[in-house]
């Protein structure tokens, strides 16, 4: 009898782990993996709507749409070809034994499929792309490790004026996308590598390119002084943080400098700044000497967006002349990726009303009124409305709920086959 009891007490205690077990297993079935999260309903017609917005942008500009795949090769993300730290990269294998990757970033695949398929192209050449990067950041960074990106990218024009074209566009971007109080801030590669020429140490030349990337110009400044360069170098790095502003910055950046590799940055600049008062958009620009990038494939201009609601730039680009040479290509190019999560975010922290699509109509029917409401939605549909038919199984309250949080413009009751009300109107 004991040995009946203790088996009927440890059968119930293990039934009761097992009912525990699979609770803990379907709880952790509806949670997504840390760094990527659903999008749906309302917030998902917005994300569509603001797609189609900046789409239309690129089209306004004669940019054609690609499609990258969405892992590629280890080698076309390496450190060779300067795209971020293999660390941040999600890497698996393929049946083969080739080490493949999520794309953390999407450059280097148009450069890559340029070079294979455009080979002997030499006009100038123009792509605008959407898809999802994915990136393995540390969890106390707190971002997502899957993003949208949204960008641009000329090929072959190694002038001013692509350059001007493209930051045009972003510019665009961003006031097509809703942002009013925004800035966008514009740098120059060369304008560091002028200064670095008489170092030949490329670990120092890494060191104070982390430095000035993180903005930490009181380590910049303790660093300098400990190298044998010359003073005026050291002097010009002493004032990095202070050349920002707007276009008369560059009069002091130029006056600093001596090399002509940051001459030349200057005169660039000068003359994206002409074009973009060309364009008409100077009031958005200012300059900073001080700005670089983690991606090393940068070589001249670059730049970023910044507005409020959002702790990052919601757009970054700049000129790389060299990587789609490393596909076996010589081609010069520059372009730009809008992060799309970013933009949204800011879009809604500043409470700018953002557009979703409507739904034209909702049918609600009763059972014998059947035959009259499906031939309305097919004849609405044949119109071009788009229609959400259901058989009625609730009250008609719930119906304009569903239409409100659903943006859908009118509800029609089909109460029998020759009584149809407007709820939305009351009749």
């Amino acid at each position: 009898m004991i040995t009946k009891v203790f088996n009927m007490v440890v059968n119930y205690h293990f039934s009761v782990l097992k009912r525990r077990r699979r609770r803990i297993m379907n709880q952790k079935r509806v949670h997504t993996p840390e760094g990527v999260r659903d999008i749906y309903g309302l917030e998902c017609k917005k994300r569509l709507r603001l797609k189609d917005k900046l789409n239309h942008v690129f089209a306004l500009y004669g940019y054609e749409n690609i499609i990258t795949p969405t892992f590629e090769f280890f080698d076309i993300f390496n450190s060779e070809k300067g795209t971020v730290s293999s660390k941040e990269m999600y890497k698996f294998f393929d049946r083969e034994g080739n080490t493949l990757v999520l794309r953390p970033d999407i450059t280097p695949s148009v450069a890559r499929c340029v070079a294979k398929y455009y080979d002997s192209e030499e006009r100038n050449l123009r792509f605008a792309y959407t898809g999802n990067v994915f990136l393995n950041n540390s969890s106390y960074q707190l971002k997502l490790k899957e993003t949208c990106q949204m960008g641009a990218e000329l090929i072959n024009d190694p002038s001013s004026h692509g350059d001007g074209e493209i930051i045009a566009m972003a510019l665009d971007c961003c006031l097509n996308a809703g942002l009013k109080d925004f800035r966008l801030t514009i740098g120059q590669v060369e304008y560091f590598q002028g200064l670095v020429e008489c170092i030949e140490d490329e670990d120092v030349k890494e060191q104070l390119r982390e430095l000035i990337i993180n903005k930490n110009f009181f380590g910049l400044i303790e660093f300098v002084e400990s190298l044998d360069i010359p003073q005026a170098v050291k002097d010009v790095f002493v004032q990095f943080n202070e050349l920002n502003g707007d276009v008369d910055i560059l009069d002091k950046a130029d006056a600093l400098v001596s090399n002509e590799t940051s001459k030349r940055a200057i005169r660039k600049l000068r003359k994206v700044y002409r074009m973009l008062k060309v364009y008409g958009l100077e009031q958005y620009i200012s300059f900073d000497l001080g700005m670089l990038s983690r991606h090393n494939y940068y070589t001249g201009v670059i730049f970023k967006a910044y507005t409020y609601g959002t702790g990052d730039a919601v757009l970054k680009g700049g000129r790389y002349d060299n990587l789609i040479e490393q596909f076996g290509k010589k081609a010069p190019s520059i372009g730009f990726a809008i992060v799309l999560d970013s933009l949204m975010m800011a879009l809604e922290r500043q409470k700018i009303q953002m557009e979703a699509d409507f739904t034209d109509m909702l049918i609600v029917y009763e059972e014998e009124a059947m035959e009259a409401a499906i031939p309305a939605a097919v004849g609405y549909r044949k119109e071009g409305k788009t229609v959400i038919l259901e058989k009625k199984d609730r009250n008609l309250e719930d119906y304009m709920t569903m239409s409100s949080d659903h943006r859908i413009g009118c509800v029609l009751y089909y109460e029998t086959g020759d009584t149809v009300r407007d709820l939305t109107k009351g009749q």
